[in-house]
Parts: C-alpha cells; sequence; structure tokens
C-alpha cells in the first residue's frame, strides 16, 4: 500500500486507553481474558458444528462461518492492544495502520451480511416451514456466505481508497488503541469534509440498510410465532432472544459511530473496545450458550474427554 511523496508520516502513535501503569495491568488482565474466550469459544463452534452431523443445516453451516468472521475480527487488533500494553510508546506503521482499517471494515460488513442471511434462515424456517428444506439449500447458503464477504471487502475498499492516498504530513497521534478510521482522516493535512461524508453515507447505508431488515425480519417472525403459539408472546420471544439480543449489541455501538464518526467523546474509546474486543465474544456466550443442541453437543464432547482420560490413565 504505497502512499504519495507528500506523506511524511511512516507511523501513527496510538495513545491506548490509559496512561496509568496500574490501570494497564488490569486492562491487560480483563481482555486476555476475553481475547482468549472469544478465540476458543468460536472455534469450539466450528469444530462441534463440522464434526457432528446433527448439525447439517443451514443455520449451524451460517452460524460456523458468523464464528469464523468472529475469529478475524479477535486478530485484526487485539493481539497488538495487549502487547501494547506493556509499551511505553505504542506505534503503528503506515501501512500497518491501513491493513488495520481494511480488516475491521471487512469484518463487520460481512458480519453484517451475515445477520441478515441468519434472520432471513430464521424467517424462511417459522414463516414458510414446509418450502424451508427446499429454499434454503447448500447452494443458497454458499452464495449467503459469498455476497457476506464481498459485501465486506467492498465496503473497506471503498474506504481505503480514499485514504491511503491522504497527505499525513504532521500530527500523527491516534487517542485510541487501534487505527479508527475517522481518527485517521482528522490528521490529514487538507480538508477532509466531503471525504466525512462520503464515509458517512457508505457506512450509514450498509449499516442502517442491514439493521432495517433485521428488524423487519424478526418483527415478521415475532407475529408469526404469536399467531401461532399457544404460549403467546412471550414464548415467541424467548424463542428469538438469542438472535435479537446479538444484533442490538452488534448493531447499537455500528449505528452510533456511523451517525457521530467525527464527533468523538472521552468514553467512545471504552465503546470501541467492547466493539471491537467484545464483539466476537457475543457469538459463543449468546448464541451457542442458549442453544441447547449445542450444550449437549460440548456435554457429550466433554464426558468423551473424560473417558478417553480415564481409559488412557493406568
Amino acid at each position: 500500500m504505497a502512499h504519495t511523496n507528500e506523506s511524511v508520516v511512516s507511523e501513527f502513535v496510538l495513545l491506548g486507553l490509559s496512561n496509568s501503569w496500574d490501570l494497564q495491568l488490569f486492562f491487560f488482565a480483563i481482555f486476555f481474558m476475553v481475547y482468549v474466550t472469544s478465540l476458543l469459544g468460536n472455534i469450539m463452534i466450528i469444530i462441534i458444528i463440522s464434526s457432528d452431523s446433527h448439525f447439517n443445516s443451514p443455520m449451524y453451516f451460517l452460524l460456523s462461518n458468523l464464528s469464523f468472521i468472529d475469529i478475524c475480527q479477535s486478530n485484526f487488533a487485539t493481539p497488538k492492544m495487549l502487547v501494547d500494553f506493556f509499551v511505553e510508546y505504542k506505534t503503528i506503521s503506515f501501512e500497518g495502520c491501513m491493513a488495520q482499517i481494511f480488516l475491521l471494515h471487512s469484518f463487520v460488513g460481512s458480519e453484517m451480511m451475515l445477520l441478515v442471511a441468519m434472520a432471513y434462515d430464521r424467517f424462511i424456517a417459522i414463516c414458510k416451514p414446509l418450502h424451508y428444506s427446499t429454499i434454503m439449500n447448500q447452494r443458497l447458503c454458499i452464495i449467503f456466505v459469498f455476497i457476506s464477504w464481498a459485501v465486506g471487502i467492498l465496503h473497506s475498499v471503498s474506504h481505503l481508497a480514499f485514504t491511503v492516498d491522504l497527505p499525513f504530513c504532521g500530527p500523527n497521534e491516534i487517542d485510541s488503541f487501534f487505527c479508527d478510521l475517522p481518527l485517521v482522516i482528522e490528521l490529514a493535512c487538507m480538508d477532509t469534509y466531503e471525504m466525512e461524508l462520503v464515509i458517512l453515507t457508505n457506512s450509514g447505508l450498509i449499516s442502517l440498510s442491514c439493521f432495517l431488515a433485521l428488524i423487519i425480519s424478526y418483527t415478521i417472525i415475532l407475529i408469526t410465532v404469536w399467531r401461532r403459539s399457544s404460549g403467546g408472546l412471550s414464548k415467541a420471544l424467548s424463542t428469538l432472544t438469542a438472535h435479537i439480543t446479538v444484533v442490538i449489541l452488534f448493531f447499537g455501538p455500528c449505528i452510533y459511530f456511523y451517525i457521530w464518526p467525527f464527533s468523538r467523546l472521552s468514553a467512545d474509546k471504552f465503546l470501541s473496545v467492547f466493539y471491537t474486543v467484545c464483539t466476537p465474544m457475543l457469538n459463543p456466550i449468546i448464541y451457542s450458550l442458549r442453544n441447547e443442541d449445542i450444550k449437549s453437543a460440548i456435554r457429550k464432547l466433554r464426558n468423551h474427554h473424560v473417558n478417553w482420560k480415564n481409559q488412557g490413565s493406568p
């Protein structure tokens, strides 16, 4: 990723979350546990779904792909953040900064589209159950995954195309733990108002359109379940709580950042931590631990491991 001769900044300084050594140790302990939980939880979901024939369905195929995206998102900035807690002068190269911007928007854009695909899967399963196996075939699932990645990458490239050739000729301090696009653009030695509008339009369009599609889908699903169920609305809500919770927690911070991307408060960096570090943990915790089939498979895997250890011991 070459940048123009006008740019004299070869690296950026990341100010991180705090200057306090005690707080940095505390943050390291917390975020290291979150990182390991996210990584192991999502890997476990992929292993369980791919190794158990009971999970050979479109919903679990999409769920395993969601776990893969979350693994990718866990690794785009979190490992460097953990290492930087022990580094006084936190820097990142220009190329590394552009790479972080590209990866973050690719993964986030892909996950948005995949969540819409998962909502469509639940819509067909609940509203058109007799046609589910015909509509949600393997070919359509693969197309959904391909479209998710394609949209995410195109969304990211559209941002990077405007950013990579900006002239950075002076300030190079970013008040965050990673290269956050709005904060990077503010450092450019030119008027970036028009670029900010383009980025706001691009990001806002994909996030709001996906969010509205999800809200409409789940509203129709809830109404359908409520009408067909003798248990009423409470049963309908309990059926889709996991999906709706993930949507709210994922899109809440996302829409907030896209509506006010260039007007940041001091607390926003901690919201960024939740969005980039904690969000990948939502999949194994909310989706899977509330899923009886996944929990049963985990217990079976644990019992198999215990039996294997007992047989191997003298």
